[in-house]
């Protein structure tokens, strides 16, 4: 299937991993490349520019398909060498980048002159347009389902993909409930690209997450996610567990005058906690709605092959034949 997110990225598959924090390793991301797809290494779980250089290094010798290096620019006092993260994409191949966060207008110039390829985590069409005006090649648009941060404006993709068709010139990426051949279809119908799988991807056999983590997205339906710091303006999307409940009633208790410091212990250094050790109730971790279409652990390959199988028969069978029908 040829779109033009496949032939921007070299890639096989309109299909696009999520950079999330402690899944999006070399194991994974080598997976999904391997697979037609795009594997996404998620640069700021490297501790430093070093420690990424060698993940980009372990996955290149794990496949000689296009992957790509997520990096999230963040909001810190003490923000993170992003130069020297670059520099260490930069010097490892790497020719596809995701950004997410604040805005990579100070950083596209070092990507573009090494003719990196540059797609930018947007959860508006406000915010898509700008990322379009400032030179990104093309956008991934976050709906209101998605797991971890979807903005603050509650726009869901049945509305949000579409609007995006109507005003992008560049290429847009579906996020934000992708789980299966429905998804990749409805995101096309809707004038979408390629789809990116976050949750979905976690839920594999070569997701480098503890089993706990993988058989607790299974379980969960798509009644079972929460928002949490919505009054400070950080929203993000988390499955329910006992430390999120202790949260939410933290946040109802001070209502407007909650201060991050409240719920710090409940959303800080969560992620080796969960994700490693498979302690389910360490704290908030991301986690989209899609959980609630999510079946079973497979392969990465036996999950892509079939979303692609899946869709072509959509087409062809389903959709052709309601035109047959009519004439």
């Amino acid at each position: 299937m040829k779109t033009r997110i496949t032939e921007l990225l070299g890639i096989e598959h309109p299909i696009i991993q999520g950079g999330m924090h402690y899944v999006g390793l070399a194991e994974l991301a080598s997976a999904v490349s391997n697979a037609g797809g795009l594997g996404v290494i998620t640069g700021l779980t490297q501790r430093s520019p070093e420690l990424l250089a060698k993940e980009i290094a372990r996955c290149k010798d794990m496949t000689d398909k296009p992957f790509g290096v997520n990096l999230t620019f963040l909001p810190m006092f003490n923000a993170p060498p992003y130069p020297e993260y670059i520099a260490a994409i930069i010097e490892g191949g790497v020719k596809i980048v995701e950004t997410a966060g604040r805005s990579p207008e100070a950083y596209l110039p070092a990507l573009k002159q090494a003719s990196i390829k540059v797609i930018h985590k947007c959860t508006s069409v406000r915010h898509a347009l700008k990322a379009e005006r400032i030179g990104c090649d093309a956008v991934s648009v976050d709906g209101f389902e998605c797991g971890g941060h979807p903005g603050e404006d509650d726009v869901p993709n049945m509305i949000l993909l579409p609007r995006a068709a109507e005003e992008l010139r560049i290429p847009f990426v579906a996020s934000g409930g992708m789980a299966d051949a429905r998804s990749l279809v409805a995101a096309l119908s809707l004038g979408a690209d390629a789809i990116n799988l976050g949750t979905r991807f976690v839920a594999t056999r070569e997701a480098p997450v503890h089993e706990n983590v993988k058989r607790a997205i299974v379980e969960a339906t798509e009644l079972d996610t929460r928002l949490i710091m919505r009054s400070l303006r950080n929203t993000e999307r988390v499955l329910n567990n006992a430390s999120v409940a202790e949260l939410t009633e933290i946040e109802r208790s001070k209502g407007a005058m909650l201060i991050i410091e409240d719920i710090h212990d409940h959303v800080a250094g969560v992620y080796p906690k969960g994700m490693i050790d498979g302690d389910m109730d360490a704290g908030a971790w991301s986690c989209g709605m899609v959980a609630g279409l999510i079946h079973d652990i497979p392969s990465v390959r036996e999950l892509v092959d079939r979303i692609m199988t899946g869709a072509q028969s959509i087409i062809r069978d389903r959709l052709t034949a309601m035109l047959d029908a009519a004439n």
